[in-house]
C-alpha cells in the first residue's frame, strides 16, 4: 500500500550542520587515523571469566545481590582454566579473514584482568591457569603481523564493590564512587600504566566507559604517543552502521550474534553473506568495521563463528584489493550495488550484493548511474579471468562494458567456481579502472523530526546544493531502528511518497497518521531522485513514536 504524504512546505531557512559529538581531546596521529580508513576491517575478542555461565558479559553485576557478587568475584575464578586457548589459531583465523588488527578485551566492566597485574587479585594469574594471556595474544599478532589493539575499561566492578559499592551501578556509578574517587583513579592510572609498559609498542586503544576516561587517555599517549586511541576519541558506533558517509576516520563494532561474551545457547549468528555485507557498507561509508567474536570457557571459537570467519576469508581473498586502501566514491551506492574508489587512483570498485542466487556461467547486466567511462577504462570482476567458464567451454566469460546516454552499462558473467555445488551467495566485485564521475550528486541532510498534535509526523530534509541533473525528486524512508543484537538486523526501508523540487532549503513532508505502524523507535532519511538515481541521506531517529 502506498503510504500517503502530504507536502507541507519548502522553507529557505539556513540549513542545520550536524557535527562529531564532543568527545574530549584528540592526540591521535593523522597518520595512524589514516591508516585505520586504509585497514578498514578488525577482529573483536571479548573474553571474561563469567563466559562459564554464559551469561552477558559483566551486566549480570549490576543490580546484583551481595552473595550473587560475591561468589562472582571468589568463585568463578576458580574453575577458569581455558585449556583450549590458542592465540595463535584465533589470530590466524583473522588474517585469513582479511582482518588487519585486533581489539582484545584485557578487562571488561567487572574488572576480571586478562593479563599478569600487580594491582588486584581478580585476575587470570589467580586461576588454575595462571598464564598471561593478553601476553600470548600480543606476541601472536605480532608473529602475524596483525596490528595490536587493547579493549580497556576504566569502569570496575569488583573495585567499586570492595569499596563499598554495594549496589554496583552504571547510572550514576562514578557519583556512588564519591568516598573513593582518588582511590579509584590510581587504580586505574596503575591499570593502564602496566598495559603501556608490558607489552611493547600497543597499536590501537578502546575505551569503553565515560567513567576517567580522560585519564585513561592521558596515561595512553603519555607513554604510547602512537597510539591510536579509537572509542574515546573517534566515532565507534555499536551495533549498527552510520547512516551516512563521513570522511573521518570512524569504527563500527558488532557481534556477530546477538551477544558479546560467547552464548552457548539461543544464538543465533549472521550468515556470512550478511556480514559481508556488513563490511561492504562500511566501507563505503569510509568506516573500519570491527567484527566481534567470543571463545567458549576453554578458549577456542565454536564452529559456528570459526565456519563464518572462514566464509568471509574465502570472499576477501578474491576481493581483497577492494576491502583495503579504498575510499568513499561520489555516492555509496546504486540500490544493491555499492561503490568505492580506489586511494589515489582512478578505479571504482562495484559490489553486486543481494544476488544470492545467481547461477554459475549466467550472464547479467546493469548500468551504473554515477561513472563514466574514458579512452582508457578497462572492466573486469575480480578472482576470475573471463577466459575459461569451468565445464561450459561454449560460454564467453568475457566482461563486458559500453557507455550509453543513460549511463555505464556492464555486462558480467559469474565464472569462477568457490562451493562444489556450483553455488556461491556472496557479492561479485567488478573493477572498473580509469572511470570518472558521470555527475555532481546533490548534497542535503536528513535534519529533524517532528511529532505533530494530531498523531502525524513531519520530517525535514535540509538540500544545501542541487547537482548536475535536471529532475529531482525529494521523500523519506523510515523503519524501526536497527541492533545488530537483533536476529532482524538489517530490515528493509518503508518508502513515503517523492515530491519535485526545483531548489534549496528545506524540505517537509508530513505522514498522515495510521499510515505508520506504531515502533518504541524508529530511524528514517531523506532520500533524493536525481535524474533517476537515488541518493540516500543520513539517518536520524525519534524516540516512542505511538501513532494510534
Amino acid at each position: 500500500m502506498r503510504i500517503v504524504c502530504l507536502l507541507i512546505a519548502l522553507l529557505f531557512s539556513p540549513l542545520l550542520s550536524t557535527t562529531q559529538a564532543q568527545i574530549g581531546a584528540n592526540h591521535n596521529k593523522p597518520a595512524r587515523e589514516e591508516w585505520l580508513k586504509d585497514a578498514g576491517f578488525g577482529m573483536f575478542i571479548h573474553w571474561n571469566v563469567d563466559t562459564q555461565l554464559g551469561v552477558v558479559i559483566s551486566h549480570s553485576l549490576v543490580g546484583a545481590s551481595p552473595d550473587y557478587v560475591e561468589r562472582y568475584i571468589s568463585e568463578l575464578p576458580k574453575t577458569f582454566d581455558p585449556k583450549d586457548w590458542d592465540a595463535e589459531r584465533i589470530v590466524m583465523l583473522a588474517k585469513n579473514a582479511g582482518m588487519k588488527y585486533i581489539m582484545f578485551t584485557t578487562k571488561h566492566h567487572a574488572g576480571f584482568c586478562m593479563w599478569d597485574t600487580k594491582t588486584t587479585d581478580f585476575g587470570v594469574m589467580n586461576t588454575p591457569y595462571k598464564k598471561d594471556i593478553v601476553r600470548q595474544y600480543v606476541d601472536a599478532c605480532r608473529k602475524w603481523g596483525l596490528a595490536v589493539g587493547f579493549y580497556y575499561s576504566p569502569e570496575d566492578f569488583s573495585f567499586a564493590y570492595r569499596n563499598g559499592m554495594k549496589d554496583i551501578t552504571r547510572d550514576d556509578h562514578w557519583a556512588k564512587a564519591k568516598p573513593f574517587q582518588a582511590k579509584y583513579k590510581q587504580f586505574v592510572e596503575d591499570q593502564c600504566k602496566e598495559l603501556m609498559t608490558k607489552y611493547g609498542p600497543v597499536d590501537l586503544f578502546f575505551i569503553d566507559s565515560d567513567v576517567l576516561r580522560e585519564e585513561v587517555k592521558a596515561t595512553v599517549w603519555k607513554y604510547q604517543p602512537n597510539c591510536l586511541i579509537t572509542r574515546g576519541v573517534l566515532q565507534t558506533p555499536e551495533q549498527y552502521l552510520p547512516g551516512e558517509t563521513l570522511t573521518t576516520a570512524w569504527e563500527s563494532n558488532m557481534t556477530m550474534g546477538t551477544a558479546w561474551n560467547y552464548k552457548p545457547t539461543n544464538e543465533h549468528y549472521k550468515s556470512g553473506t550478511e556480514l559481508i555485507n556488513v563490511l561492504i557498507e562500511s566501507r563505503a561509508k569510509g568506516g573500519s568495521y570491527l567484527l566481534n567474536v567470543g571463545p567458549t570457557q576453554w578458549g577456542s571459537l565454536n564452529e559456528g563463528q570459526q565456519g563464518r570467519l572462514m566464509e568471509v576469508g574465502a570472499w576477501h581473498f578474491i576481493n581483497q584489493e577492494a576491502v583495503h586502501n579504498v575510499r568513499p566514491w561520489i555516492v555509496r551506492n546504486e540500490g544493491d550495488i555499492w561503490f568505492t574508489k580506489r586511494k589515489d587512483e582512478n578505479t571504482v570498485y562495484a559490489y553486486l550484493t543481494n544476488m544470492p542466487d545467481w547461477p554459475r556461467g549466467q550472464r547479467r547486466t546493469f548500468l551504473l548511474k554515477s561513472l563514466k567511462t574514458t579512452g582508457s577504462t578497462e572492466v573486469s570482476v575480480l578472482g576470475q579471468s573471463g577466459n575459461i567458464v569451468e565445464y561450459q567451454p561454449d560460454n564467453d566469460g568475457k566482461t563486458r562494458f559500453k557507455q550509453t546516454p543513460d549511463g555505464l552499462e556492464i555486462s558480467v558473467v559469474r565464472a569462477q567456481r568457490i562451493y562444489n555445488n556450483h553455488k556461491w551467495p556472496n557479492p561479485i566485485v567488478v573493477k572498473l579502472t580509469n572511470v570518472v564521475a558521470a555527475l555532481e550528486p546533490a548534497h542535503f541532510k536528513t535534519v529533524n523530526a517532528e511529532k505533530l498534535p494530531n498523531g502525524n509526523l513531519r520530517l525535514t530534509a535540509a538540500v544545501a546544493k542541487l547537482g548536475t541533473g535536471k529532475d529531482y525528486r525529494i521523500g523519506f524512508e523510515y523503519r524501526p531502528v536497527q541492533s545488530s543484537l537483533n536476529e532482524e538486523f538489517n530490515q528493509k526501508w518503508t518508502e513515503t511518497d517523492v515530491y519535485p523540487i526545483a531548489k534549496t532549503g528545506e524540505q517537509s513532508l508530513e505522514i498522515v497518521r495510521g499510515n505508520i505502524k506504531s515502533y518504541d523507535e524508529i530511524e528514517y532519511r531523506a532520500i533524493l531522485y536525481q535524474d533517476g538515481l537515488k541518493i540516500e541521506g543520513n539517518t536520524q531517529k525519534i524516540s516512542q513514536l505511538k501513532l494510534e
